[in-house]
């Protein structure tokens, strides 16, 4: 039996703390319980929006319709090989503890991914990624039920349609299908593991580490993102709030006369990816607070809410980034964050 609730506080349900209210609201722990609520008049009557973890998204209003919470949780082993094994994990689970799972099991594939707040089911609409890997590369199905019809469908890795922080969840299919589990393909053994992006190299030296292992790169990872990134505990916040963009080879070549610094890494077809956080903050964000709300003093990426923040207030942070971000360097800014 489904519980639909009325006026409920979304504070506790997005990291970065923002006091809204959803009209309605479901929590979904059995896909029994998504059929009843979609042959429900509230359904019927009200749009929708469903709603994982909350560590992807900024609520700037109250939400007029419903709110369905993703509660699915479990994991389980499936077809196995000589050194790979499907891991079948349920939508609601949360990622970390997925990561922590397999670092525990010594299975390979994830381990860069380590304490990305989030659950299982968002994980591939965003196709998060970091430290040089993105979960495209491990994941070997997505399975999900159309909210239009209530049928289920399984999509391959090919049919979700994986970009950089994107995939067919987040544009043609969005708000369409309700994913209810993910399947994913990790290494027993033979892994390979990813030790050249971002500071893991030298994280690892400094831990004396001479031969690196599933756990050593999670535990370094980790390290990495508590002293980089705010606890949404304690701090407000969504992780990081743009893309890092890329430009043409051109346009990268012509900014490096006047900002011999500017980091750049090859990405498809000659273009370079620039950190997002580099160009914040050049132009002078990183730190700076505006009343209840500012750019985190340890990384630039990292828009937060000091407590009583609007979602308002960080909208318009975002765009006064934005603004001096294309002034400055001609790049635009693509907010990763779901603005509701």
């Amino acid at each position: 039996m489904i519980k639909i609730e009325k006026n409920v506080n979304l504070k506790l349900y997005n990291t970065f703390g923002i006091e809204a209210h959803a009209r309605y609201f479901c929590k979904i722990s059995a896909e029994e319980q998504l059929e009843e609520l979609l042959s429900s008049e509230v359904y019927k009557n009200e749009h929708h929006l469903i709603l994982g973890g909350g560590s992807n998204i900024l609520f700037t209003k109250d939400v007029e319709g419903l709110i369905i919470k993703v509660d699915l949780t479990g994991i389980k082993k499936q077809q196995e090989t000589d050194d790979t094994i499907d891991l079948y994990v349920k939508a609601g689970e949360g990622w970390h503890n997925l990561v922590l799972y397999c670092v525990q099991h010594n299975l390979g594939g994830i381990e860069n991914l380590s304490l990305i707040p989030g659950t299982v089911g968002a994980a591939p609409i965003q196709n998060i990624g970091a430290y040089g890997v993105e979960i495209k590369e491990v994941i070997k199905k997505v399975e999900a039920i159309d909210l239009s019809t209530g049928a289920r469908r399984s999509f391959t890795n090919a049919e979700c349609m994986f970009g950089y922080r994107e995939s067919i969840f987040k544009h043609d299919l969005k708000e369409k299908y309700f994913i209810s589990s993910v399947t994913l393909t990790v290494t027993t053994k033979n892994h390979l593991l990813n030790t050249s992006y971002g500071a893991i190299h030298d994280t690892l030296k400094a831990m004396h580490v001479i031969e690196p292992s599933i756990k050593t790169i999670s535990d370094a990872v980790i390290h990495i993102r508590k002293t980089k990134l705010p606890d949404p505990a304690t701090v407000g916040n969504a992780g990081s709030f743009f893309k890092n963009p890329t430009i043409t080879l051109s346009h990268y070549e012509y900014l490096k006369k006047t900002n011999p610094s500017i980091p750049g890494y090859p990405s498809v077809n000659q273009l370079v990816k620039v950190p997002a956080g580099w160009l914040i903050e050049q132009c002078g964000w990183k730190g700076k607070r505006m009343d209840n709300v500012g750019v985190h003093a340890q990384q630039a990426l990292v828009l937060v809410n000091y407590g009583t923040g609007k979602g308002n207030e960080i909208l318009q942070l975002a765009k006064n980034i934005i603004s001096s971000v294309k002034e400055k360097f001609d790049i635009t800014l693509t907010p990763e964050v779901n603005i509701i």
